[in-house]
């Protein structure tokens, strides 16, 4: 959607009247029926007045296609600016450019596009302009008709008119390369440069037929899309299927087909435990609908394994794959059945609402996620919820379904653990932690190498001569140890301490902790493990979890003040303590099975508590 479309002419004249503003004030009003902050419109007045002396130029047509604020179909973004014509050989041309205003910024060394910069009131984490403007453009082209068989040329680039550029530029550093190459950066100063960019590619007026066609055009993956996703599929023993996993990706499968034949809404509820290879069939699902020329989308609350899976198709390449996962947050105000097939994995971790920076926004992921989809899958584990905040459940998507008029198909993964382990060794987790009565008792026969050990060095040492076979071997904790903003990415900080045992959190400056080279020198937490599989993980059980007149007792005041899992339950306990000690109960205990069942060969446990070691020790006979 053009929130502003016009010719070079009335973006100037518009300009020149100060009128430029509230017409896209008006436009975003009157087309997407929300009104613009105060913040928003001034940013529109200072940087089109920057945009105005660029297009100063007769060398740029006057009958040029001017776009303000193009909204990505089935995205929250929008594109800034748009310029569209043609070059000399009538080659169709648009000009895409990100403006900032921005007059810091700070590098992130080993965090892919990321830098640092003030923005929304804060000094925050956001990407690079570069890739931001790339990525914009990929997602046009990889998902745009009209631009795919209209062969328009996208041309991206940041424009920062308030940042004074270094010799040598930091933006430009060798890990922004990649991105700096196929869109450049123009700063203040540098009118003429992105000047003499533009006129390179329009030199003869289209009369905003190229936004025309932009606005129209029908969502479809590109062939360079499908073919790229089909041969990371093919061959990556990372996601064959084995057993009822194919079984259930053929029946998805034939239900998103068939809600394309007769555009009927369907819902699909996949139950599994872990192990069960939920996210090896998403995975298959978005690589093969896709493949079929579907609009598809993979989509996560946590962003751990869509960024561990987006890494593990793409390597350490820059791809437009990425634009394939989305947060679960993306379709607030989504188009109903606008994106054919959205896959949920770790579909227990949805939340009413959705945090988008400082501000909360949405009514409730389920019903957005439904209504955004002709068909919707949710992979779903109930035993995983771990946050206060998580509402997943089998009752609230068949709810929504029913309110949406999608039709419900339920289905189960039921083999457990892909590797050496059975559904055996779940049972004796709930069963131990009194999560639920199995009836069974004792590890004997079960083909799982798990083992209670006396000190957390032993945990440490047993990982890392696992993690020499494939780096494939990670170490994992209760959240009873604070994460220090401060310290997030000093390795020579250590957070967990217990005795003379010392290790560092996961670092902040990655998010790819499940992968990354040296990782297993760092202990992970439920945030960047749970959806993800391991060989072997070993285990902390801190002091929120102890062993007490022959129960296990959970408590919820010894877990660290940075852990956002139970927020609001010191309020709760005031008005209900009954429910919020149930509802703590419940995320701790699913929080330590959870983190307990990473691994599909073995699991090494310490405990702070000695009794509840003596306790797991027993059970394990």
């Amino acid at each position: 959607m053009l929130v502003y479309s016009g010719l070079k002419s009335d973006f100037l004249n518009a300009v020149e009247q100060d009128s430029i503003a509230s017409e896209i004030e008006e436009n975003i009003y009157n087309k997407m029926h929300r009104r613009s902050a105060q913040s928003e419109f001034r940013s529109w007045e200072n940087s089109l007045e920057y945009m105005y002396k660029v297009l100063n130029d007769a060398a740029i047509p006057v009958n040029s296609g001017i776009a303000i604020e193009y909204n990505i179909p089935q995205t929250s973004k929008r594109v800034d600016f748009i310029i569209s014509g043609y070059g000399e050989n009538k080659d169709p041309n648009v000009v895409i450019i990100e403006l900032k205003q921005w007059d810091k910024v700070d590098t992130i060394d080993g965090q892919d596009a990321l830098v640092e910069t003030y923005t929304g009131g804060a000094v925050r984490k956001v990407v690079h302009p570069s890739y931001q403007a790339w990525s914009y453009a990929a997602m046009i082209y990889d998902y745009n008709q009209n631009v795919q068989l209209g062969n328009i040329i996208l041309h991206p680039c940041a424009y920062m008119h308030n940042y004074r550029k270094n010799n040598p530029e930091k933006l430009e550093e060798n890990q922004y390369r990649e991105y700096v190459e196929d869109a450049p950066i123009f700063g203040r100063g540098e009118v003429s440069k992105l000047r003499e960019f533009i006129k390179k590619s329009v030199k003869i007026g289209d009369d905003k037929q190229l936004l025309y066609d932009i606005d129209n055009g029908k969502i479809k993956p590109s062939k360079s899309l499908q073919d790229s996703i089909k041969s990371m599929i093919e061959g990556n023993q990372e996601f064959i299927m084995l057993d009822e996993q194919k079984v259930v990706y053929e029946e998805i499968l034939s239900k998103s087909l068939k809600c394309m034949e007769d555009h009927n809404k369907r819902t699909v509820i996949v139950k599994g435990g872990p192990g069960t290879g939920k996210t090896v069939v998403a995975i298959n699902l978005l690589a093969k609908l896709t493949n079929e020329g579907l609009f598809v989308q993979y989509t996560s609350k946590n962003s751990a394994p869509r960024n561990v899976y987006a890494k593990k198709l793409t390597g350490h390449k820059k791809s437009s794959i990425n634009n394939m996962f989305k947060g679960a947050g993306s379709y607030i105000d989504a188009e109903a059945n606008i994106v054919d097939t959205i896959i949920c994995d770790e579909g227990h971790r949805l939340t009413a609402k959705t945090q988008l920076g400082p501000k909360i926004a949405g009514e409730n992921q389920i019903k957005e996620i439904i209504n955004a989809s002709l068909c919707s899958v949710f992979f779903i584990d109930e035993s995983q919820r771990v946050t206060l905040k998580d509402i997943g459940t089998v009752n609230e998507i068949r709810k929504w379904a029913d309110q949406l008029d999608s039709q419900v198909i339920e289905m189960e993964l039921l083999s457990q653990f892909r590797c050496n382990g059975s559904d055996g060794y779940l049972a004796w987790i709930d069963d131990t932690l009194e999560i639920r009565d199995t009836a069974n008792f004792g590890m004997k026969d079960i083909d799982y190498d798990i083992k209670i050990v006396d000190s957390p060095n032993e945990v440490r040492n047993l990982i890392i001569e696992r993690n020499k076979v494939r780096n494939h071997s990670r170490i994992l904790a209760g959240y009873c140890w604070e994460w220090l903003k401060a310290q997030q990415n000093n390795t020579e900080y250590h957070d967990i301490k217990i005795d003379d045992f010392e290790m560092s959190w996961n670092l902040g400056n990655s998010t790819t902790f499940a992968i990354d080279e040296n990782s297993v020198d760092e202990i992970g937490c439920i945030h960047t493990s749970q959806g993800l599989e391991f060989d072997y993980v070993g285990v902390i059980i801190g002091d929120d979890m102890r062993y007490e007149n022959g129960h296990i007792i959970t408590d919820f005041t010894k877990r660290a003040k940075s852990d956002q899992s139970l927020k609001g339950i010191k309020k709760l306990y005031k008005e209900n303590p009954e429910q919020a000690l149930a509802d703590a109960d419940e995320i701790i205990k699913n929080t330590y099975r959870t983190l307990m069942t990473r691994g599909m060969k073995g699991c090494y446990v310490y405990c702070t508590d000695e009794k509840l070691a003596k306790y797991l020790k027993e059970c394990l006979l």
